[in-house]
């Protein structure tokens, strides 16, 4: 029996367009709702949103059995945490701050087995196998792991082309957020400086043929990064939906 083929990675390369939602409140319980949703994915945030192993390996859990495919985004890219956030069972990981080829291929190889990487072998104390009920998963489990690095420096914006060539990585996603802030515009993420960085750096993404991502919330970014080639586009947050929920139902009822 082979490791679970890998949906989300499978419709990055058909050139699919897949829509999800950034997950950060650490709660199965929303993970399970947004995973029916209608998302194509999940991401658990373990960069910023305060999530530990357990915690992860919950939402991972609550996941499972739901249409959205589960991602997880590391603090960043060592070794330690991408074999165990494997090992727990998700296949679809996204790493942060990676501005270099050199990076890019050091991820890739943390997420492999030889003789394709370097990933730890302890499959069969791992969830990731069922346990070691999954007999041939150390065979079959590379080409179901969905490999998202996440570019986020005008250093890294540059660094495209060379990063694109890394064999192994599936999708490049720019992080606006990051990218204003280094080019010194912080939190303004429309600076028309930095919309001009995020065009080239999709047009790089496009020339090189993978898959190209980000993550924008309002109706016209969204609509912009899809005429721009983009095909896996972060649309809501739960923390940002939660919020504007409340602040909404607390102000109806007080103009009522």
């Amino acid at each position: 029996m082979p490791a679970p083929v890998n949906k989300l990675k499978s419709a990055v390369w058909a050139g699919e367009m897949q829509i999800g939602i950034w997950l950060a409140l650490t709660s199965p319980a929303i993970a399970e709702m947004a995973g029916g949703a209608g998302f194509d994915w999940c991401l658990i945030d373990g960069e910023h949103g305060p999530n530990d192993l357990p915690l992860i390996e919950a939402q991972v859990r609550a996941l499972q059995a739901l249409s959205a495919s589960a991602i997880v985004r590391v603090p960043d890219g060592e070794n330690w945490i991408l074999k165990q956030v494997l090992d727990i069972g998700a296949q679809s990981i996204l790493v942060p701050m990676v501005e270099t080829a050199e990076q890019a291929a050091k991820v890739v190889a943390a997420c492999k087995y030889a003789p394709e990487g370097n990933r730890g072998v302890g499959y069969a104390l791992a969830r990731a196998s069922s346990y070691n009920a999954i007999t041939d998963y150390a065979q079959t489990a590379n080409d179901q792991i969905c490999v998202i690095v996440q570019v986020e420096t005008l250093a890294a914006i540059h660094n495209i082309p060379e990063i694109s060539k890394v064999p192994g990585v599936d999708c490049i996603f720019i992080g606006p957020a990051d990218l204003s802030a280094d080019m010194g515009h912080l939190g303004d993420l429309n600076h028309p400086e930095v919309l001009e960085v995020i065009a080239q750096g999709m047009k790089d993404i496009a020339a090189a043929g993978l898959c190209a991502g980000t993550i924008c919330l309002a109706d016209d970014e969204q609509k912009r990064f899809i005429a721009q080639g983009g095909k896996f586009l972060g649309v809501a947050a739960d923390v940002i939906m939660l919020q504007s929920a409340l602040k909404a139902t607390v102000a109806n009822a007080r103009n009522s």
